[in-house]
């Protein structure tokens, strides 16, 4: 092959790449701009409920305005069809939240679409200080770490040492210099471009994760060999799984900086001292808090890339545990007699012999099985029924039953219309012990309904109760001024019911 030819071969391979399909397709906008929506900057994952209707109705928005939108292989423009074929596409990706929900997140190719259009739709220059500065301080940092000789690296952390002594004394000496906003603007236009590059470098290792373990799954079950030489095996590739690949290695080296909580902490500082910059004011709100939130982005794909490969660690333990070897082989060993049976047949027979073959084998005949055996204890005659003691209750009476009843409304209503006390609980304290039962103050509050003392709750006093064993027991409760006129003669004059029992019903309570 010419050299022609290759560059062909290799122009071709990056084309058919999803991220440039996304780019390239007449559709191309309405896509990205779904994304862009449905996907904000702080939103990683959708449910796929809400992910299908929220696309419905912004290809639904788009369609109506004239943009050219998307349709299905079946012309559909449903959310589910269109979240199904980009699923297909390696735009979308499909996977289980934590609660057991279905969820919708973006690969890798399609958040460096994102970025790439991001950074084309942002007015900024290509060469700038802040670019060029930090591509210097980079390859010095580099290069000191790559010097072998210890006497040339002792000169150069000398020099910084000046360096730095030289900054603090003019920085004593008051001559602090500012940065003007279009600088500070450079530096954080540089910044963000980096920034917006995390989620798809993050997304892409996770996907690197994800191909190493379906890789890995299925190199276990095409497995004939001895279960100890698998684990041994699988193992190891587990502990060197992150450095086989070279997304592993990059984030390997990046997870050992990120892990380091004082870092992170001083990065969180850095750029609240950069937001608190003059020029930060003309940023907005959306830029703002994109640039704040560096940090969580930074967790948040450390933590998708260690669930992914928690996930294939669970999951090789899970294939480990549940392989079964001597059934493996008894399934090759019967597999293998059919095809040597086949193998006979073929070279027994002609291309138009038809041999009967049943396609479930046959039922066998089993014989009933005891399935029961005799137990003495089944024939058993029940114990016989013991006569109840009598003596085991004491004897009730009428009255005992009557302490242990509901409240006396009758020796109540009396208590308050002949006292000479004030006061509600001054009367109820007239009663005698047996009458003073905490049930009594139900029937205290029933006669003292729709007296405005009472409803008000003006007064609140403690009401000592007596209980039927003789404990006392105190409760607080509204009081009501008892007057010539007490609640129950008023009652009685305005015509409500009596509710001074009969003699039936007072033998009917007695009795109770």
């Amino acid at each position: 092959m010419t050299d022609v030819d290759l560059e062909f071969a290799r122009v071709r391979a990056v084309l058919d790449r999803p991220t440039l399909r996304l780019m390239s397709r007449p559709t191309s906008a309405a896509v990205l701009a779904v994304f862009r929506t449905v996907f904000d900057r702080d939103v990683q994952y959708v449910p796929a409920d809400r992910m299908h209707l929220q696309v419905e109705e912004h290809v639904a928005r788009l369609q109506a305005t004239g943009a050219r939108v998307p349709a299905s292989e079946q012309h559909e423009h449903t959310g589910r069809a269109l979240c199904r074929e980009w699923v297909a596409a390696q735009w979308l990706v499909r996977s289980n939240s934590p609660d057991g929900d279905e969820q919708y997140s973006l690969t890798s190719h399609a958040l460096e679409a994102l970025s790439l259009m991001d950074a084309l739709s942002s007015d900024r220059a290509l060469i700038s200080e802040s670019r060029l500065a930090m591509i210097v301080d980079a390859v010095h940092r580099w290069a000191a770490r790559a010097e072998p000789d210890p006497d040339v690296q002792i000169r150069r952390i000398d020099a910084q040492i000046a360096e730095l002594r030289a900054e603090r004394e003019r920085l004593e000496q008051g001559d602090v210099a500012t940065v003007d906003d279009a600088r500070m603007r450079d530096g954080y236009t540089n910044i963000s471009d980096l920034i917006r590059q995390l989620p798809s470098d993050f997304k892409r290792v996770e996907e690197a994760v994800a191909t190493m373990h379906r890789s890995i799954v299925e190199d276990f079950r095409q497995e004939v060999r001895p279960i100890g030489e698998i684990l041994d095996d699988y193992l190891a590739r587990t502990d060197a799984l992150m450095e086989a690949t070279p997304e592993g290695r990059a984030f390997e080296g990046a997870f050992e900086l990120l892990r380091d909580d004082a870092l992170l902490l001083r990065l969180r500082d850095d750029i609240a001292t950069i937001l608190s910059h003059p020029f930060a004011d003309s940023l907005g709100a959306a830029e703002r808090r994109a640039f704040r939130n560096t940090v969580s982005i930074l967790r948040q794909g450390i933590e998708d890339v260690l669930a992914q490969r928690r996930q294939l660690t669970a999951t090789l333990r899970d294939q480990i545990v549940a392989h079964d070897v001597v059934r493996d082989r008894e399934l090759d060993a019967v597999i293998r007699s059919i095809n040597r049976g086949l193998a006979t047949w073929m070279d027994q027979g002609s291309a138009r012999d038809r041999l009967p073959i049943g396609l479930l084998p046959e039922t066998a005949e089993v014989g009933t099985l005891r399935e029961r055996f005799y137990d003495p204890d089944n024939e058993s005659v029940p114990p016989p029924i013991e006569e109840p003691d009598d003596d085991v209750f004491d004897d009730l009476d009428v009255e005992t039953l009557r302490r242990h009843g509901g409240p006396l409304l009758t020796e109540l209503r009396a208590a308050l219309r002949f006292a000479e006390a004030d006061s509600s609980d001054a009367a109820f304290h007239g009663l005698p012990p047996e009458q003073r039962r905490p049930v009594e103050l139900f029937g205290l509050a029933h006669l003292l309904t729709g007296h405005q003392d009472f409803e008000a709750a003006a007064h609140v006093a403690e009401h000592r109760t007596v209980r039927p064993d003789g404990s006392p027991v105190t409760f607080r409760m509204p009081t009501a001024a008892l007057t010539p006129g007490t609640p129950a003669d008023r009652q009685d004059a305005a015509g409500a019911p009596d509710t001074t029992p009969t003699t039936d019903d007072q033998d009917g309570q007695e009795a109770r």
